[in-house]
């Protein structure tokens, strides 16, 4: 895609991306994408967040976009709050898999994702972690098991964590160990990895969406701020990095914008919607 084609989707990351320092849709930001809405665009978000964590971003926004979570293995609606599909690690495979992390990087604590019919189902316990799990990142919802109990059931997403250590060095381990089994990437460089079954990324979930709109890559803009976001950026017809961008990020993207901070994702859309 060139910059004077108008695209049919916007597809774009949230943390670091989507959002500024504070966590929030900045105004200019909001307008921009409601204007792209209003015009007749197609906006998803693709994010690392699980389900649950995308009802303040709906707030933010004043719409309810279709979210692709959980680094693409998860297709969620927030405007009926319904898991449309999910794509998990079997028991079996999350058990070869954190016998692995637990080997290559010792002392570090496991926890998984799991999904139920709704962002919110009480039924299923969302994120159960290890005993002793340190989180990179405020998280009340916890469910602290035995790591038996922990891999007993499918998981869109395991995490590993270790304190201290930096995600690209754990990746740069972890990828020696691991092939068929699952997709590695982070996206935090503060000690956290993320697996997900092997083939599944951002750019597999938001080609789910865009399939059946009769749209393909060439149709869309996307953007993205870390390595998480690095299939998708280079998938996307237009993949646009943030200028907050980790460096593999910029490197898969077609232009690097101004940072989220710097209402990055509006500077572009702006182009054609502003």
């Amino acid at each position: 895609m060139t910059s004077d084609k108008t695209p049919g989707l916007i597809a774009t990351d949230v943390d670091g991306t989507l959002l500024d320092e504070d966590e929030r849709v900045t105004p200019r930001t909001r307008a921009a994408v409601r204007a792209a809405v209003a015009a007749g665009a197609t906006f998803v978000l693709a994010t690392g967040r699980p389900p649950r964590w995308i009802q303040p971003v709906v707030d933010g926004l004043g719409l309810a976009p279709m979210a692709v979570c959980a680094n693409g293995a998860v297709i969620y609606d927030p405007a009926t709050d319904r898991i449309v599909s999910a794509r998990t690690l079997s028991p079996e495979m999350l058990a070869e898999l954190a016998d692995i992390a637990t080997h290559v990087i010792p002392g570090a604590g496991l926890a998984v994702e799991r999904v139920g019919r709704s962002a919110h189902d009480a039924a299923t316990p969302q994120f159960v972690s290890s005993p002793g799990y340190e989180h990179a990142w405020l998280n009340p919802d916890n469910t602290e098991v035995s790591v038996e109990d922990l891999l007993s059931a499918p998981a869109v997403k395991l995490l590993i964590r270790k304190a201290g250590a930096q995600s690209a060095d754990m990746a740069a381990e972890l990828v020696k160990h691991i092939g068929a089994q699952g997709d590695i990437t982070y996206s935090t460089n503060n000690g956290l990895i993320e697996i997900v079954p092997s083939g599944i990324s951002k750019a597999t979930g938001v080609a789910e969406l865009a399939g059946p709109l009769g749209l393909t890559d060439a149709d869309i803009v996307a953007f993205g701020d870390m390595p998480n976001d690095v299939p998708m950026l280079s998938w996307a017809g237009r993949g646009v990095a943030m200028g907050n961008a980790h460096p593999e990020a910029k490197a898969a993207a077609d232009e690097v914008t101004t940072t989220n901070a710097e209402d990055g994702v509006a500077t572009v859309l702006e182009r054609w919607w502003g």
